[in-house]
Order: C-alpha cells, then structure tokens, then sequence
C-alpha cells in the first residue's frame, strides 16, 4: 500500500503516526518528478512543511512539501543544518544559488543568480572575502574584497558598458581610497581618504584640477580650493559638509579678488565683494546689508538682503539698464508694495500691492493711461473696473464675473469678453501675441474653448477654423480653410484636434471634392472615394494610416468606366485582381505583385481566352 503513497499525503498524514525510531523501508514519490526513492524513515527530517532525504554520505535533499514536492536545496547537511556545499532552488526550479554553508546560512565562496534571467548575479566569499558582482545582463560590475557583505578593502568598480570608473580601497562600501575614471580613461577624482585629502579633475582631462581640499564622511569639509576650467583660482577658504561655511575668498577667471569675507551654507555672510576695479560694490554684516548684483558688467539690482535673500526695498534693471521693478521683498519675492515697468520702453505697467510675487490689488497702466483698478486673486483681475482711453469704465468685475480685457507683460491686448468666477465663461475673443490680429472669436467654458468658434490666421487674418470645441480643443464637426487663399480644405469630424471620422476633402487649387473619407486619429482609414481634379469620380476602396491598402476599385477619369477592381498593399496592386478595357470588357483576372501581373488569364474583347499563365516583368512566360 505504501508503495501507492503520493508525498503530499505521506507528508501531512504519514508522519504523524510513524515514530522516527521505527526501521520501516517505504516507497516515496515525487508528484513533481515523479522519483522513486527507497528510503528508511529515520533518514527524513521534517520541519514547518519541508522535508529532508538524508544519504548515507551526509548529502541530502530538501523539499517544500506545501509546494508539490518542488525541490529547494541540495548538498551536504551537519547535524540536520546546511552545512557544506550545496545548491538552492527557486519555487520555478530554476537555481538561486550554489556555494558554501555554515550552520544553515550562506558562508564562504558561493554564486547567486538571477531567476528571472538566467543571469549569473553575485559571485564571492559572500561574507568575507574575494568575490564579483555582477548586473542581471551579467556585466561585471565590481571585483573585490568583501567584509560582513560589503565592499571593503581593494577592489574595482565598473559601469553596465564595462568601462572602470574606480580602483583603489573601499571602507565599509564606500570608496576610500583610490582614483575615479571617465570611460577614457582619465582621472576625474582622486580620494586620498575618506575623512582626509582630495583632489578632483575636470572630466576631460586629468591635469585640468577642479578642487583640492579636505574630506569628512565623503564630503567637503575643512579647508579646500576650486579652480577654473584654465587652472586659475575660484575659490579658497573653509567647508562643512560639503558648503562653504566660514572664512573664504572668490576670484573672477583673471583671478581679480571679487568677495572677501565669510560664508553661511553656501551664502555671502559677513564680508565685502569688489568689482573688477577693486571698488567695493556691497558690504554684508550677518547677512544683511545693501547690495548690488552683477549679470558681468551690467546692474540688474540694487536694494537690501538678509540672509542671502532680497529682503526689504530694492531695484530691478533689464540688459539695457532700464528699471523694471522697484519696491519691496519677501524672502527673494515681491511682496508689498511695488510698480512695474515695461521692459522696452520704461512705461509704467503696474503699482499696488504684491503678495508672494502675485498682483494683489493696484493699478494697471496702457501707455500712461489707466486701464484697470482694482484687486486680483491668483494674479487675476477680480474686483475692479477697466477704463478706455478717455477714462470712461468700460466694465466692471465682481468677484471674478463680468466683461473684461486681459493685456500681456508688454500691454498687448489678448483676450476681451466674459468672465465667471475669475475665468473665460461665455463669448469671447483671443488675438495673436506677435502680430495683435483675431486669433479666435467663439465661445468659453470654465477657461477653456467649448462650444462654436472660428480660427484665424495670425499673418493674413483669414479663417482657417469653423466649427466646434471641447475643453479647449476641436472636438465634433469643423471645416478647415486654406491660410493665403481662404479656401475650403476640409469639412468633417474632430477629437482632440485631430481629423476623426467622416469628412471630405478639397481640391487646393479650385475647391472641388477630392476625397469623400473616414479618419482614425488623424489618418485616413476606411473607405475613401477619390475624385479627378475635374471632379470625376476615379477610385472607391480601403485606407489603412493614409495609404491605399485593401480591396478597392480604378475608374477611367474621363468615362467613370471601371479599369481594375482587387487588392492594394503600399498604393500598389497587390493580391487578386480584374482588369478592363474602356468598354467595361474583361481582359485580365489574376495576381498581382508589386503592381505587375504575376500569374492569371487574358481574354479578348469578345470573352475569348488568349492566355493562360505566368508573367516575369510584364512579359508573358511561355
């Protein structure tokens, strides 16, 4: 009976009434494998479903009893632990691992794979000692020493393309000592000590030095120097963690002292910077004080900064010198009280108030004249009046609702009609940014385009677009219109801005019907019906992405009779097919390859067959 036994029962019923000091030979199988074993039942262990066939030399064999008998391990056991060399497997059984144990756990040299790839992963003393690393495209990645699992002492790191970009020393896995490589094979960094001296270069050479300097816990800290790209000095002085905390001095690239004093993370504290005439520009007391910043010789702002921030009133000038802000700061922000100027021509754009670099409520100004007061929200104009050139109120808002006129940064007007809720809701008009022609006219919903609207072009200033949109894009049916001549190019259906769904198409140059067609994602796709420039109707049949492709039909542009009616691949006859004369007699049926005939009949005007065969190059094989 037992030798009938499959292992799932043996294991959940069998061994709970069997002592292990019985000397019972038994028959076992494998559902998996379907092996044989003869085995004496005090040469199994079993423990939180797994069980272990034990030989006679020490070697066994591990199972997962829960999983259909699937095998997990192989080797040598001690005392009913892993204990020697031996292998893993997965529950796909595809192995994990082979090496060396010690009292159940990987110990020694060993190898791990990837499972999933077949790829060999880690290969070391997985603990202690020599050992590989690799990728799970089995590309060496680092051969070295290893201790408690990491990198420490020697070794080499290497990128997934196999260049070294390390070799020297490594401390509880990181590097420590030793020199960094571009995939040239040039030096880019040389660590001297992890908490000691470095040297980094520019990564395109090894002799152009980028810093020099003391290290803490692999950052910069203590003193250091950083160089130009030509080897004149940038900065020396003091870091911590990394930032240029402490006394330092900055250089320009002539190595003019520019900033003398002292740093807060990485920020000018307490010092004074220079031009290049050694005049002192600003001078900083805890991080405050009046300065002035430089764009190379050109003044771009003046005003007060605390704690490395504009903060307080200042000044802003563009590339020409012309001031375009002046007020007040918060934090590197305007904030407070502030006006606005216009960047080319110095007109006074805006004054109020600002919060966090927002309008918060003031005046707006057209060339000197006021076009808008009142308060904003989120930078939009949201309690207020507009006013024309005269100063007569041309609309009002209330809380975001009503007509009004939206201006660029330059006072270009952009958009005009109604508003709701502080957005574009209703009839409205948008004009070009360049040119300030009509851009589009039509309607609005919660700021976007919805509903009926019309495009134009923004040189000419003809229609190019009627029809209908959805959340700000075309969606429903459109007719588009040539930008120079105003002629009608297309008239159908849209989504997403894009051709879908029937349409027809027209003639550039006299308007008249080209294609009657079906679109899928803004190509022609289905039946299309193709039309003479004359009008005359010359070819019904399949579209797949904008080439003919499919079964379809030749008419003669001038008699509408049918010329040929069968397969198409890439515009060309491809597959079975007819051909006709100019009375509508048959005179070829076949296949067609690569729009040549390839084997088939040839009939003459009166039905009569004249040939029956192959061709080669439009010729007859005979």
């Amino acid at each position: 009976m037992l030798d009938k036994i499959q292992a799932y029962y043996f294991c959940r019923v069998i061994f709970s009434y069997i002592s292990e000091g019985r000397k019972l030979k038994i028959i076992k199988y494998n559902k998996c494998l379907r092996n044989k074993i003869d085995i004496s039942i005090r040469n199994y262990k079993i423990y939180r479903n797994k069980y272990i066939i034990y030989e006679e030399n020490g070697k066994g064999k591990e199972y997962e009893a829960m999983l259909d008998d699937i095998l997990i391990y192989e080797g040598e056991f001690l005392n009913g632990e892993r204990n020697g060399k031996g292998k893993e497997y997965g529950s796909d059984g595809k192995l994990k691992f082979e090496g060396e144990y010690l009292h159940g756990k990987r110990n020694g040299k060993g190898k791990e794979y990837n499972t999933h790839y077949d790829t060999l992963l880690f290969l070391s003393k997985i603990l202690n000692g020599n050992g590989e690393k690799y990728n799970t495209d089995n590309n060496l990645l680092f051969e070295g020493d290893f201790l408690n699992g990491e990198k420490n002492g020697k070794g080499k790191e290497y990128d997934r393309n196999g260049y070294l970009i390390f070799e020297g020393e490594y401390l509880y896995g990181n590097q420590w000592k030793g020199k960094e490589y571009d995939k040239n094979g040039n030096i880019i960094r040389e660590v001297l000590k992890q908490d000691g001296f470095i040297k980094e270069y520019y990564d395109n050479n090894e002799e152009r030095l980028m810093f020099e300097g003391q290290l803490l816990n692999g950052k910069r800290h203590g003193k250091g120097k950083i160089y130009y790209h030509n080897g004149n000095l940038f900065f020396e002085g003091e870091y911590l963690n990394g930032k240029r905390h402490g006394k330092g001095k900055e250089y320009d690239g002539n190595g003019n002292l520019i900033f003398e004093g002292e740093y807060f993370y990485d920020k000018e504290w307490d010092g004074k910077r220079y031009d290049s005439f050694k005049n002192v520009i600003y001078e900083l007391k805890n991080g405050k004080g009046f300065i002035k910043g430089y764009d190379g010789d050109r003044l771009i702002f003046e005003g007060q900064y605390l704690y490395g921030k504009r903060n307080g009133k200042g000044k802003e000038y563009n590339y020409n010198g012309k001031l375009i802000y002046e007020g007040e700061y918060l934090n590197g922000l305007k904030h407070g009280k502030g006006k606005k100027y216009d960047y080319d021509t110095g007109n006074l754009l805006f004054e109020g108030e600002f919060l966090y670099n927002k309008r918060l409520k003031g005046k707006e100004y057209i060339d000197g004249k006021l076009e808008y007061e009142g308060e904003y929200l989120f930078n939009k104009k949201w309690n207020g009046k507009g006013y024309d050139e005269f100063g007569n109120i041309i609309y009002e808002l209330n809380n975001g609702n009503g007509t009004i006129k939206e201006f660029d940064d330059t006072n270009k007007l952009k958009y005009e009609g109604e508003y709701l809720n502080g957005k574009r809701h209703g009839k409205g008009k948008e004009y070009h940014y360049f040119t300030g022609k009509l851009k589009y006219e039509g309607e609005y919903l919660n700021g976007e385009r919805s509903g009926k609207g019309k495009e134009y072009d923004y040189e000419t200033g003809k229609l190019i677009f009627e029809g209908e949109y959805l959340n700000g894009k075309k969606n429903g049916k459109g007719k588009e219109y040539d930008h120079e001549t105003g002629i009608l190019l297309f008239e159908g259906e849209f989504l997403n801005d894009e051709r879908n769904g029937k349409g027809k198409i027209y003639n550039y140059y006299n308007g008249k019907l080209k294609y009657e067609c079906e679109y899928v994602n803004g190509k022609l796709n289905g039946i299309v019906r193709e039309y003479y420039i004359k009008g005359h109707f010359i070819f019904e049949g399949e579209y797949l992405n904008d080439i003919r492709t499919g079964k379809g039909k030749e008419y003669d542009y001038r008699t509408g009779q049918i010329k040929f009616e069968g397969e198409y691949l890439n515009w060309k006859r491809n597959g079975k097919g007819k051909e006709y004369d100019n009375d509508g007699n048959l005179i070829f049926e076949g296949e067609y390859f690569d729009d040549k005939r390839l084997k088939g009949k040839e009939y003459d005007r009166n039905g009569n067959l004249i040939f029956e065969g192959e061709y080669i190059n439009r010729e007859k094989k005979v």
